[in-house]
């Protein structure tokens, strides 16, 4: 009996554990954040990917039925996915979004800067944020990565 209990409760915890997400098959966007990636499982196997714009996402084939998607710049773009005939397996779109969750974003007249603050603020580059602010904190990270090699 207790084999049965124990077989049982393995089952049901497999089956909480959430795959990684496919494409939608229902014309629903994909959904990424900016600097983040998602990975996607398609139900071909994926021997080209095209990106419609390559400046807001970019697509790598981790396997063949595995995708890395890593969003780049706010905004929407198309994926494409053909299989070694060059038939088309997918063809979606992408919609990359600005993570806001610990974003505080501060005015001073018309000039905007971003900070992150989780749990400590930290200056973060956003698109829109004032020219010298970006120019400084992107100047400071490089100098830290330099560093660090």
């Amino acid at each position: 009996m207790s084999r049965f209990i124990a077989a049982l409760i393995g089952l049901a915890m497999a089956g909480s554990l959430s795959p990684a997400p496919a494409i939608a098959q229902d014309g629903a966007p994909i959904n990424v954040n900016v600097n983040m990636a998602r990975v996607l499982r398609i139900s071909a196997p994926a021997a080209t990917v095209i990106v419609g714009n390559p400046g807001i996402a970019d697509v790598t084939i981790q396997d063949p039925l595995t995708l890395i998607l890593t969003g780049k710049s706010y905004g929407q773009t198309n994926l494409i996915i053909l299989d070694s005939s060059g038939q088309p397996i997918a063809d979606t779109l992408v919609e990359v979004a600005q993570m806001q969750a610990g974003v505080t974003t501060v005015y001073q007249g018309q000039r905007r800067t971003s900070i992150a603050c989780a749990p400590v603020c930290q200056p973060l580059v956003m698109m829109g944020d004032d020219n010298g602010f970006s120019s400084t904190a992107l100047a400071s990270s490089q100098l830290v990565q330099s560093t660090a090699n």
